[in-house]
């Protein structure tokens, strides 16, 4: 495993995305959560993702209490404003993001959170700007170390990088989605803010395992938001029809080895910008698999341009939602 800078620490440069270890991805039971966590660290990672929503608390939880059996150090972001009480937009007061940290500190057994990050919030709270001072405030205060952003769009992810203390953005960005390139990694480089990258497989569409016969289970976000009628689109097979996901998977396999994932997980690692990406998975074979990119060589410049016309030409017009 590979380390890269992260403020003033390393971190690897795969990680781990625990949203299936709470919710929306079907059921996961503990003892199968635990052997994902600790196939993760014996691969070498460092830097764990989650949020107040995933189960309610129940992906925190998991973490946390994984967390305090560990003999080594590792980084634990989490996120703030979409837990279901007292639920959007009243999650985003100063208020409750106060209340909402201390429920994190509480679930993860810190002191103070390594990263806590604002989760997708309304465009129009970052135009506003008092969001960043509520999280100023949580840090003098000693509540966080850092803290950053989820973004859904590049024009939030803009907005974010004016402002001071900012250590972070997450981001989607994959092969199927490329805007960020252009939009946003020359500054977040200059300004030394944090690029982390989820969906970086699109849901499972990059793993070239999903076909026309896929099912998943009533509880799994692939079922029931693949049209965006719970959340943004985007966060579902990064918002592609998911047959035009399966068709467009077929097209790519002429650039891929026989492992698309870690190919694909190559392609996102191969850019300078990128701080870490965070797969998720529930079976812990996949988590040694996904680790296993970063000894991987860079893919070649004439791939990288394939595949950049491959997404202009063929994948760009086909996204929905924000972006």
């Amino acid at each position: 495993m590979k380390y890269r800078k992260f403020g003033n620490t390393k971190v690897s440069e795969i990680g781990l995305g625990t949203w299936q270890l709470g919710a929306d991805w079907g059921d996961v039971d503990d003892s199968t959560a635990e052997k994902v966590l600790a196939t993760a660290v014996e691969n070498g990672v460092t830097f764990f993702d989650t949020a107040d929503c995933y189960g309610e608390g129940l992906s925190e939880t998991r973490l946390g209490r994984f967390v305090k059996s560990l003999s080594s150090d590792v980084v634990i972001a989490t996120k703030l404003g979409r837990f279901p009480r007292p639920g959007w937009p009243d999650n985003f007061s100063q208020q409750q993001f106060r209340q909402h940290t201390e429920d994190s500190l509480k679930r993860l057994g810190m002191e103070s959170l390594d990263l806590t990050q604002v989760h997708c919030p309304p465009t129009d709270l970052l135009r506003q700007g008092e969001v960043f001072d509520w999280l100023r405030t949580l840090k003098q205060q000693g509540k966080i170390k850092q803290f950053g952003f989820s973004v859904e769009s590049m024009e939030e992810a803009q907005i974010c990088l004016q402002q001071e203390g900012v250590a972070s953005l997450q981001i989607i960005f994959n092969i199927f989605r490329q805007k960020a390139i252009t939009s946003i990694f020359k500054e977040a480089q200059e300004k030394q803010v944090a690029l982390i990258v989820r969906l970086p497989l699109a849901s499972g569409l990059l793993s070239g395992k999903l076909n026309g016969e896929s099912k998943f289970a009533k509880n799994d976000h692939r079922n029931y938001n693949r049209d965006g009628l719970e959340f943004n689109v985007g966060e579902t097979f990064s918002g592609l029809p998911f047959e035009k996901g399966l068709e467009l998977v077929e097209g790519l396999k002429k650039f891929a080895p026989e492992n698309l994932s870690q190919f694909a997980l190559r392609w996102v690692l191969d850019f300078e910008a990128v701080t870490v990406v965070i797969p998720g998975s529930k079976n812990p074979q996949q988590v040694a698999d996904n680790c296993a990119a970063s000894a991987l060589p860079p893919l070649t410049e004439e791939t990288h341009q394939a595949l950049s016309d491959f997404y202009l030409k063929d994948v760009s017009s086909h996204i929905r939602g924000k972006y």
